[in-house]
């Protein structure tokens, strides 16, 4: 496992209020190679009182343990509050959070660990955000909340526990080769159509439509189109971030066949359109990506490969 990659910055959200967020990247051991995004731990600095609220994107299933401030969140049809022990499922929506000074351990899940650690239908929980401790998919990981909800425990004990359960708690899965194809052609392939996928694949569209709705938590289709969408959105947001200003047009994905067909993927992966979304402040999630991709080499979960990554 490799040194941490440390990350901070100070952002202004709604207000004019002042945070400071600090985040630690740690690189998952090659045991868990292919079923995680990273390991990260996050602590948000605020006043009193003072809440930030953002947007996170459409990403792959994650558990997220706090301590200090709990958020307050929501995806789609499904909301948050009060809880310690957040889990999400894959989405393909925007979850929109308030949360005040807080400590955050961020396990994020990717579709060949969601079949080894969870192994309930993707599908069933795609666009969820739940209270992991009561949930059947998740109280499982309970254990873990009284140890990284815990700030007076040190992070590397923390994460040394983390990596423990994680390691007791993991099962091989029937499907792990077929799931590790598709991602590796999701991410690294250029496909406009389901047929082509599933040939790369070397399967039947009638197995990837199961593999893709069973582990990952869309359809092959729709699979294809939010990976078109992340890598123009988090373009974006690094352009925005990097230079204080971003145009969607420098960011769209050659895919695209106008800016009319990039607006119409915009609202329903996002719910609203571009102009609105620019127009928001985003203390965290810039902040988030623009270290992401400086030490982990994407900005986003999405555009995460399968393969290993060991080099911080």
């Amino acid at each position: 496992m490799g040194e941490p990659c440390n990350r901070s910055g100070r952002m202004t959200g709604k207000g004019g209020a002042q945070f400071a967020v600090r985040t630690r990247f740690h690189t998952p051991p090659p045991q868990f190679d292919g079923c995680f995004t990273t390991f990260h731990k996050v602590e948000i600095e605020a006043g009193t009182g003072e809440m930030v609220q953002d947007h996170l994107l459409p990403e792959w299933a994650n558990l997220r343990f706090f301590s200090g401030s709990l958020p307050v969140a929501r995806i789609g049809d499904t909301g948050i509050s009060n809880a310690r022990f957040v889990a999400t499922g894959p989405s393909s929506r925007p979850c929109s959070f308030h949360l005040g000074a807080a400590g955050m351990w961020g396990i994020g899940i990717l579709p060949l660990g969601w079949a080894r650690l969870i192994g309930a239908d993707a599908y069933a929980l795609a666009n969820t955000i739940t209270d992991g401790s009561t949930h059947p998919a998740f109280a499982r990981f309970e254990t873990l909340s009284k140890v990284l909800c815990n700030p007076q425990i040190d992070a590397e004990h923390q994460l040394v526990f983390l990596i423990d359960e994680l390691e007791r708690l993991m099962k091989p899965h029937r499907d792990d080769e077929r799931i590790v194809k598709v991602h590796d052609q999701l991410v690294n392939g250029e496909h406009t159509q389901v047929s082509e996928l599933a040939s790369r694949c070397a399967m039947s569209v009638r197995t990837l439509e199961r593999v893709c709705r069973r582990h990952f938590g869309f359809t092959p289709k729709l699979l294809m189109r939010r990976q078109r969408f992340m890598r123009t959105l988090s373009s974006f947001i690094l352009n925005e971030a990097n230079r204080g200003s971003g145009r969607w047009t420098e960011a769209m994905d050659g895919d695209y066949h106008d800016q009319a067909q990039f607006t119409r993927e915009f609202r329903e992966f996002m719910t609203m359109l571009p102009s609105e979304y620019a127009a928001l402040k985003h203390p965290i999630l810039a902040s988030f990506m623009e270290a992401r991709a400086r030490v982990w080499g994407s900005a986003a979960q999405a555009l995460d490969s399968p393969g290993a990554q060991h080099d911080d």
